[in-house]
């Protein structure tokens, strides 16, 4: 009797033993590990393809977890994840899409995250209450998934492509474009051709611009070498300048003398007009003397070519002056000292006549060799007396 009580007893433990491993086989297979605890993440879906559940959940490429219910609904599908270890920190700014691998098309749903997390920061453990929803995904977390590669899609386009490639209307748009391009290659060439014919001409006026700009750096060296002879021949002609200045000088010392003596022949030509001749010779020749010394000063300055000409045209007016002036007094008077006086003043005039005659032509060289300038009238001289 108590054999028999064993073997039943033996046999039901055996029986309880084989349903016991075939559940924890179940579960095994199912992915319950007791000693790995795990956490559920929410995605939602507006259209899911493929997916089942048990489908491998993987994170940068890594499986992590697997789907554990899919629930659809009025305004999409609600897929539900769970994610082990219960450690694993999964930024919140993250992409969910379903794709589609190998041969046999395997549905899996992967999880790439957009923005890493600050290693400064301690978002906490997904089971945690302090769990920070802002930074990580937390337990019962949602997430936004999208389709992505899907064997369905890629069939399903490949139909839409096959039945627009096969409508006569797109056929004929194909070879329409095939004769536009033709033609459009045909135009491209000829414009290329024009294109070429244009850069030759493009470098040939290059060419003649730098055949031009050659020849202005020459005339610009000649215009320089030019200003460079002016300057050397005023500073060569600079101390035959000085020594007519100063028979300038002396000449006008000799008539302010002349001047002088002429006081005891005043009253006998009151009456004539040899008072205001006297006084315009006498202006004129301080005047000839300032420009004189203002052409020392300036005559390195070929602009004051034409001022030294009125000068030398002044000179000239006064020596006429100074001639008609001695007739006058020839006239009024036979004293003979009066007379030599005159003569040395005639003598002086006549040295000073040729100094400017040398400073005329050289004024001329100078103006042949100078840039031209506007020409200035001289400036209007007084009428001798009669």
């Amino acid at each position: 009797m108590r054999s028999r009580t064993v073997r039943e007893g033996s046999v039901g433990l055996m029986i309880l033993a084989g349903v016991g491993l075939f559940g924890g086989l179940v579960l095994w297979l199912k992915g319950l590990n007791p000693a790995n605890r795990s956490f559920t993440i929410v995605a939602e879906f507006t259209a899911i393809n493929g997916v089942q559940v048990g489908s491998p959940v993987r994170y940068r490429g890594v499986n992590v977890g697997r789907i554990s219910s899919i629930a659809p609904g009025a305004n999409g599908v609600e897929v539900k994840l769970e994610i082990s270890p219960a450690d694993l920190i999964i930024p919140k700014e993250s992409d969910l899409s379903v794709n589609q691998t190998g041969l046999l098309g395997e549905t899996v749903l992967d999880i790439s995250p957009r923005q890493e997390v600050a290693t400064t920061i301690d978002p906490g453990k997904p089971l945690d209450r302090e769990c920070n929803r802002d930074l990580i995904l937390c337990e019962n977390s949602r997430i936004k998934g999208v389709l992505g590669i899907s064997t369905d899609e890629l069939i399903r386009a490949t139909i839409k492509f096959a039945d627009v490639y096969s409508n006569p209307q797109f056929t004929g748009n194909i070879n329409s474009l095939t004769k536009n391009s033709s033609v459009a290659a045909a135009e491209i060439a000829q414009l290329s051709r024009e294109v070429t014919g244009l850069v030759k001409s493009a470098r040939q006026e290059v060419r003649t611009f730098s055949t031009t700009a050659r020849s202005i750096g020459d005339t610009a060296d000649q215009a320089t070498l030019t200003i460079t002879q002016i300057n050397d021949l005023i500073r060569a002609n600079r101390s035959t300048l000085v020594s007519t200045l100063d028979n300038l000088n002396a000449t006008s010392g000799d008539i302010r003398s002349s001047v002088a003596r002429l006081s005891p022949i005043l009253n006998q030509v009151e009456s004539s007009k040899l008072i205001s001749n006297l006084e315009t010779l006498s202006a004129n020749a301080a005047q000839t003397s300032a420009n004189l010394r203002d052409i020392s000063v300036t005559l390195n300055n070929p602009a004051n070519i034409t001022l030294l000409q009125q000068t030398l045209d002044s000179a000239r007016v006064t020596f006429e002056n100074t001639q008609k002036i001695t007739s006058d007094l020839d006239e009024l008077t036979g004293d003979p000292q009066l007379r030599d006086n005159l003569k040395r003043l005639i003598n002086g005039l006549s040295g000073l006549v040729s100094s400017t005659q040398q400073l005329q032509q050289q004024a001329q060289i100078a103006q042949i060799l100078a840039t031209p300038q506007p020409s200035v009238s001289p400036s209007p001289q007084p009428s001798p007396a009669p």
